[in-house]
């Protein structure tokens, strides 16, 4: 559905996107991921047609943004970051315009504004001004635009900016249930909002995409070590320590739980029967051990950062076997 080949965008020196390459097939939900200034706003408005690309090429349902810019509009639903809204309007009067400009007759106009309406919610306020309704609301406004017209394509930028968690939790189903009879990228940098939403991710760093995958395929990929979460009832004061003498116990973290450690191990080994034979030997009293998943954010922060800090780093350094050597006695 959507085929984007190598473009570059310049704009004099600077260089917004770098050989940006990608494909989404027909009803899948991809997020753009990545921090501020990442290029995700200039990438959407390349595939919609807002701006040409210095280099490269993008197809969107067989038709080319360059040379067929406007048969690729009427099967786009764009929503920008900042709903293209009229405050002065009604909703009704809003979306009846909207119809109008895109293209859509008289009874096709009135059954689309009655289907966009019931389905994003707007029975209620479609005779308000739009410029007294709340802000989630107004969002709904701007995701009805995009839809009015019945697009295969829907592109939205950054669609919860802004919003408060109860409004956030209702778009995101909205677009959850748009997904398969749309084709669907969304561009954010709220982790949980990709995991939540989306099929597939896309990270883009500074201009160039660094990891395209599944939100679980990608943790998988990036993973370079185990992990267990450790919580116990009475630990003692030189624990971390205690926990450097089981067999194959790389790291000890302190978690943000009360008497609870991340406790770091070689990739594929599983340490937990030691772990937790240790334990019990100990007498503290073992309350939980579960393994811990590389989430979004560790990927993510494995990606961006430019200094490449290890994962599920805290403001103190954790307790290393190599830190304690000399003081940790090996086990006999």
């Amino acid at each position: 559905m959507i085929h984007v080949q190598n473009i570059t965008k310049r704009f004099g020196d600077l260089k917004a996107i770098d050989r940006v390459s990608f494909s989404v097939n027909s009803g899948e939900v991809l997020a753009f991921l990545g921090p501020n200034g990442a290029g995700k706003t200039t990438t959407m408005r390349i595939l919609t047609c807002f701006l040409p690309p210095t280099e490269g090429s993008v197809h969107i349902a067989g038709y080319s943004c360059h040379d067929q810019s406007m048969e690729v509009k009427k099967r786009i639903g764009y929503l920008p970051e900042s709903p293209p809204l009229y405050h002065e309007l009604t909703v009704w009067e809003y979306l009846t315009f909207v119809g109008q400009m895109k293209g859509l007759l008289s009874s096709r106009l009135s059954q689309r504004r009655a289907q966009v309406i019931e389905q994003l919610g707007l029975g209620h306020v479609q005779q308000r001004v739009i410029a007294h309704l709340s802000r989630g609301y107004r969002q709904r406004v701007g995701l009805a635009q995009a839809l009015i017209h019945e697009p295969p394509v829907l592109i939205l930028d950054e669609p919860t900016t802004g919003l408060d968690p109860k409004q956030i939790i209702e778009i995101r189903e909205l677009i959850q249930s748009l997904a398969g009879s749309h084709t669907i990228i969304l561009s954010t940098h709220i982790l949980s909002e990709a995991t939540a939403v989306c099929q597939r991710v896309l990270i883009l760093h500074e201009g160039r995409i660094v990891a395209e995958d599944t939100p679980s395929q990608l943790a998988v990929r990036l993973r370079r070590s185990e992990k267990v979460r450790l919580t116990v009832k009475d630990p003692p004061p030189n624990w971390p320590e205690c926990l450097l003498r089981v067999p194959g116990v790389n790291h000890v973290l302190q978690d943000s739980l009360p008497n609870s450690w991340l406790i770091e191990c070689d990739i594929h080994q599983d340490i937990r029967e030691e772990l937790a034979r240790f334990v019990v030997q100990q007498g503290v009293g073992l309350l939980e051990m579960k393994r811990v998943a590389m989430s979004l954010e560790d990927v993510f922060l494995q990606l961006t950062q430019q200094d490449r800090l290890q994962l599920l780093e805290r403001d103190d350094q954790p307790v290393s076997r190599q830190s304690m050597e000399g003081v940790v006695a090996p086990q006999s």
